[in-house]
């Protein structure tokens, strides 16, 4: 079982940038896909973006493309989500998640019912 942890979000300016990190550990991330979510008050819990086995493989959510870059360090068992030019829409808890995956497979995934474990979420606020 993996476990993970979210750091990295705050309080920030439209415009602005936060780096979201997730730290994992119980197992090796090289088996898993990963992906990122949020969920703003009042509403469903919504893909970021996500990231396969791969980096190459990789997809986004419409509004996160060209502003938000998700990667993953194996090495050190993590993955990261850039975030630039920030909106006040941006503004939820994110949370990082973890699938386990086939060794062959470079699939990412974009429900949250795709992923088995996820972490205790980061509150990101962006004012304008």
């Amino acid at each position: 079982q993996v476990q993970l942890v979210e750091s990295g979000g705050g309080a920030v300016q439209a415009g602005g940038s936060l780096r979201l990190s997730c730290a994992a550990s119980g197992r090796a991330l090289s088996n898993y896909a990963m992906g990122w979510f949020r969920q703003a008050p009042g509403k469903e819990r919504e893909l970021v973006a996500a990231i396969g086995r791969s980096p190459l493989s990789t997809t986004y959510v419409d509004s996160a493309k060209g502003r938000f870059i998700i990667s993953r360090d194996d090495v050190r068992n993590s993955m990261s989500l850039l975030m630039n030019s920030l909106r006040p829409e941006d503004t939820a808890v994110y949370y990082c998640a973890a699938r386990a995956t086939l060794h062959w497979s470079n699939d990412v995934y974009s429900r949250p019912d795709d992923y088995s474990y996820w972490g205790q979420g980061t509150q990101v606020t962006v004012s304008s």
